[in-house]
Protein backbone atom coordinates (compact mmCIF):
# COMPACT_ATOMS: atom_id res chain seq x y z
CA UNK A 1 0.00 0.00 0.00
CA UNK A 2 2.72 2.68 0.86
CA UNK A 3 4.15 2.43 -2.92
CA UNK A 4 0.90 3.00 -4.08
CA UNK A 5 0.25 6.39 -1.88
CA UNK A 6 4.32 7.07 -2.66
CA UNK A 7 3.00 7.47 -6.52
CA UNK A 8 0.36 9.82 -5.95
CA UNK A 9 0.36 13.34 -5.57
CA UNK A 10 -0.70 14.05 -1.90
CA UNK A 11 -2.75 17.86 -1.86
CA UNK A 12 -3.51 19.74 1.49
CA UNK A 13 -6.98 21.63 1.00
CA UNK A 14 -7.76 24.22 3.91
CA UNK A 15 -11.20 26.24 3.92
CA UNK A 16 -10.60 29.16 6.56
CA UNK A 17 -13.36 30.94 8.99
CA UNK A 18 -16.84 30.52 8.51
CA UNK A 19 -16.77 28.37 5.15
CA UNK A 20 -18.33 25.66 7.74
CA UNK A 21 -21.17 27.54 7.28
CA UNK A 22 -22.05 27.70 3.26
CA UNK A 23 -25.09 26.57 2.03
CA UNK A 24 -26.72 28.37 5.34
CA UNK A 25 -25.15 31.80 4.77
CA UNK A 26 -25.59 34.65 2.71
CA UNK A 27 -26.80 32.26 -0.07
CA UNK A 28 -27.41 35.33 -2.53
CA UNK A 29 -23.37 35.85 -2.05
CA UNK A 30 -21.96 32.44 -1.83
CA UNK A 31 -24.43 30.13 -3.39
CA UNK A 32 -25.84 27.24 -1.92
CA UNK A 33 -23.56 24.37 -1.94
CA UNK A 34 -22.27 22.95 1.25
CA UNK A 35 -18.96 22.79 2.46
CA UNK A 36 -19.73 19.16 2.60
CA UNK A 37 -20.91 19.45 -0.87
CA UNK A 38 -17.57 21.03 -1.68
CA UNK A 39 -15.79 18.77 0.16
CA UNK A 40 -17.19 15.55 -1.60
CA UNK A 41 -16.92 16.93 -5.46
CA UNK A 42 -13.01 17.43 -4.70
CA UNK A 43 -12.74 14.27 -3.10
CA UNK A 44 -14.71 12.76 -6.64
CA UNK A 45 -12.55 14.65 -8.82
CA UNK A 46 -9.21 13.81 -6.50
CA UNK A 47 -9.90 10.14 -7.18
CA UNK A 48 -10.07 10.44 -11.00
CA UNK A 49 -6.85 12.36 -10.69
CA UNK A 50 -5.06 9.90 -8.36
CA UNK A 51 -4.25 12.47 -6.41
CA UNK A 52 -5.33 12.28 -2.65
CA UNK A 53 -6.70 14.65 -0.37
CA UNK A 54 -6.27 15.91 3.20
CA UNK A 55 -9.32 18.50 3.62
CA UNK A 56 -9.43 20.24 6.71
CA UNK A 57 -11.72 23.69 7.83
CA UNK A 58 -10.91 25.97 11.00
CA UNK A 59 -11.98 28.98 11.99
CA UNK A 60 -8.51 29.63 13.73
CA UNK A 61 -5.78 31.19 12.48
CA UNK A 62 -3.36 30.02 14.26
CA UNK A 63 -4.45 26.15 13.65
CA UNK A 64 -4.68 27.23 9.68
CA UNK A 65 -0.55 28.17 10.11
CA UNK A 66 0.08 25.13 11.72
CA UNK A 67 -1.63 22.87 8.97
CA UNK A 68 0.05 25.15 6.49
CA UNK A 69 3.61 24.45 8.30
CA UNK A 70 2.75 20.66 8.58
CA UNK A 71 2.49 20.86 4.39
CA UNK A 72 6.45 20.97 4.11
CA UNK A 73 6.39 17.17 4.80
CA UNK A 74 4.85 14.75 2.45
CA UNK A 75 2.33 17.32 0.43
CA UNK A 76 2.98 18.07 -3.49
CA UNK A 77 0.10 21.00 -2.89
CA UNK A 78 -2.08 23.04 -1.35
CA UNK A 79 -5.78 24.65 -1.87
CA UNK A 80 -6.43 27.48 0.27
CA UNK A 81 -9.88 29.65 0.77
CA UNK A 82 -8.03 31.68 3.38
CA UNK A 83 -11.46 33.57 3.68
CA UNK A 84 -11.47 36.71 5.43
CA UNK A 85 -7.82 36.06 6.63
CA UNK A 86 -7.31 36.90 2.74
CA UNK A 87 -7.20 40.25 3.75
CA UNK A 88 -5.98 40.20 7.59
CA UNK A 89 -3.26 37.63 7.86
CA UNK A 90 0.02 38.33 7.22
CA UNK A 91 1.14 35.11 9.32
CA UNK A 92 -0.45 33.10 7.12
CA UNK A 93 0.83 34.50 3.69
CA UNK A 94 4.26 34.09 5.78
CA UNK A 95 4.05 30.51 6.69
CA UNK A 96 2.95 29.84 2.93
CA UNK A 97 5.90 31.55 1.63
CA UNK A 98 8.23 29.53 4.49
CA UNK A 99 6.88 26.52 3.18
CA UNK A 100 7.50 26.60 0.00
CA UNK A 101 4.96 24.04 -1.62
CA UNK A 102 2.90 25.43 -4.67
CA UNK A 103 -0.35 26.70 -3.30
CA UNK A 104 -3.90 27.82 -5.56
CA UNK A 105 -5.38 30.49 -3.63
CA UNK A 106 -9.54 30.05 -4.54
CA UNK A 107 -12.37 32.49 -3.59
CA UNK A 108 -15.81 31.37 -3.92
CA UNK A 109 -16.94 35.33 -5.08
CA UNK A 110 -14.98 37.73 -6.87
CA UNK A 111 -13.19 39.14 -4.01
CA UNK A 112 -11.98 42.41 -6.67
CA UNK A 113 -15.82 43.20 -7.32
CA UNK A 114 -16.97 43.22 -3.66
CA UNK A 115 -16.34 46.21 -0.76
CA UNK A 116 -13.16 47.85 -1.06
CA UNK A 117 -11.73 45.96 1.87
CA UNK A 118 -11.84 42.66 0.16
CA UNK A 119 -9.64 43.74 -2.76
CA UNK A 120 -6.58 42.78 -1.15
CA UNK A 121 -5.29 39.79 -0.43
CA UNK A 122 -1.83 39.09 1.50
CA UNK A 123 -2.00 35.01 -0.13
CA UNK A 124 -1.73 36.16 -3.59
CA UNK A 125 1.77 37.25 -3.53
CA UNK A 126 3.31 34.25 -3.01
CA UNK A 127 0.19 31.79 -4.27
CA UNK A 128 0.84 30.23 -7.93
CA UNK A 129 -2.37 31.38 -9.08
CA UNK A 130 -5.46 32.78 -7.21
CA UNK A 131 -9.28 31.34 -8.57
CA UNK A 132 -12.11 33.79 -7.81
CA UNK A 133 -15.71 34.09 -8.71
CA UNK A 134 -16.84 30.69 -10.05
CA UNK A 135 -18.51 29.59 -6.70
CA UNK A 136 -17.62 26.37 -5.49
CA UNK A 137 -16.11 25.21 -8.96
CA UNK A 138 -13.73 27.42 -8.05
CA UNK A 139 -12.12 24.28 -6.19
CA UNK A 140 -12.24 21.77 -9.11
CA UNK A 141 -10.65 24.21 -11.54
CA UNK A 142 -7.68 24.72 -8.81
CA UNK A 143 -7.23 21.00 -8.40
CA UNK A 144 -6.89 20.42 -12.12
CA UNK A 145 -4.97 22.97 -12.36
CA UNK A 146 -2.39 22.49 -9.24
CA UNK A 147 -1.74 18.91 -10.36
CA UNK A 148 -1.11 19.79 -14.08
CA UNK A 149 1.06 22.51 -12.81
CA UNK A 150 2.84 19.97 -10.10
CA UNK A 151 3.09 17.12 -12.84
CA UNK A 152 4.43 19.53 -15.47
CA UNK A 153 7.36 20.65 -13.07
CA UNK A 154 8.13 17.11 -12.13
CA UNK A 155 7.56 17.82 -8.95
CA UNK A 156 5.58 14.82 -8.05
CA UNK A 157 9.55 13.76 -5.88
CA UNK A 158 7.60 12.58 -2.42
CA UNK A 159 8.40 14.01 0.51
CA UNK A 160 8.28 12.31 3.45
CA UNK A 161 5.84 12.40 5.93
CA UNK A 162 2.55 10.69 6.75
CA UNK A 163 1.22 7.86 4.53
CA UNK A 164 -2.82 7.20 3.92
CA UNK A 165 -4.41 4.54 1.89
CA UNK A 166 -7.02 6.92 0.62
CA UNK A 167 -7.81 8.15 -2.77
CA UNK A 168 -7.24 6.23 -5.97
CA UNK A 169 -4.93 5.26 -8.25
CA UNK A 170 -5.00 7.10 -11.73
CA UNK A 171 -2.70 8.16 -14.71
CA UNK A 172 -4.32 11.21 -15.51
CA UNK A 173 -1.95 13.47 -13.25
Amino acid sequence: MEGLVRDMLRILVLHGPNLNLLGHREESIYGTATLNMINASMIKLGGELGTELIIRQSNLEGELVNWIQEARRGYHGIIINPAAYTHTSIAIRDALAAVDVPTIEVHLTNIYRREEFRKHSYVSGVALAQITGFGATGYLLALRGLCEQISADGSKQFSGGGTSASGAKSDAC
